[in-house]
């Protein structure tokens, strides 16, 4: 059996060690309380005790080391030791996507936090055939890829917002974000030709919104308001349909290895 010490797995690694999120402030010896799940999991689940270590991180100040300094059936706490990691901010590339149902869109929160997006937004189409969603079961998804991939920031959840609202604001809120706009009405072949040309026009590293429709896509007048805006490029997702939340993957994937960090 390997040391920890011999271990040469990258850093940014999650695979093997235990890691939790905890919404406090880090600082070397500070004790952290972990709420009544955590605890659970850590001492009932996990059978750990006093003096072991965990990784812990708050999406602010990067990756720590602790030790588990009270263990109890109902509570446990940490002692801050040292930091591992420095935070790591995500590339600025949003994902607003058209809800789907619950099993999906745990995928789509899951997948898109450990692929990078920065933040994630549940937006209203007229054809959306899912209208109401739960931001915490969306934040819990993100924490709990976030904790097992091995990231020290979170993205951003937002809560759901119809498309109309959304693109009346755009300008005045998210300017000079740009919106990709995935339409399943593009001719296919030429996604990769236009990643590649924004990029070469000073598009890697810029904050993208990355916009998924429904399940039986955008009507034809939310595509010719979105045709119709100068802050919009449309792109295809090729010849094949795709289901939304494979869509959305698949998008994130090509807009990554192009215009992001990838």
């Amino acid at each position: 059996m390997r040391d920890d010490d011999d271990d040469d797995t990258p850093a940014h690694c999650g695979t093997g060690k235990t890691r939790l999120y905890v919404d406090a402030a880090m600082a070397a010896g500070g004790d952290v309380a972990l709420d009544k799940d955590q605890s659970h999991y850590l001492i009932n689940v996990l059978r750990m005790g006093e003096g072991e270590r965990v990784l812990v991180f708050n999406g602010r100040d990067g990756e720590w080391a602790a030790e588990i300094a009270e263990a109890s059936k109902k509570a446990a706490v940490l002692r801050v030791i040292e930091r591992t990691r420095a935070h790591q901010p995500l590339p600025d590339i949003w994902l607003l996507f058209a809800p789907v149902k619950r099993a999906r869109l745990d995928f789509i929160a899951q997948k898109a936090t450990e692929m990078g997006a920065a933040m994630i937004q549940p937006v209203i189409t007229h054809r959306t055939v899912v209208s109401r969603v739960k931001d915490q079961r969306l934040q819990a998804n993100v924490i709990e890829a976030a904790e097992q991939c091995g990231l020290v920031a979170l993205p951003e959840v937002r809560e759901a917002e119809k498309l109309d609202a959304l693109l009346n604001h755009w300008a005045e809120r998210e300017a000079p974000r740009r919106i990709l706009l995935c339409d399943e009405a593009a001719a296919p072949g030429g996604a990769k030709a236009s990643l590649e040309a924004l990029a070469a026009d000073g598009g890697r590293g810029a904050p993208w919104a990355l916009l998924i429709g429904p399940e039986g896509g955008f009507d034809a007048e939310e595509r010719a308001k979105l045709h119709a805006r100068k802050d919009t490029v449309a792109i295809s997702l090729g010849p094949r349909i795709l289901r939304a939340d494979t869509a959305a993957i698949a998008a994130l994937a090509a807009v990554q290895m192009v215009l992001g960090d990838w």
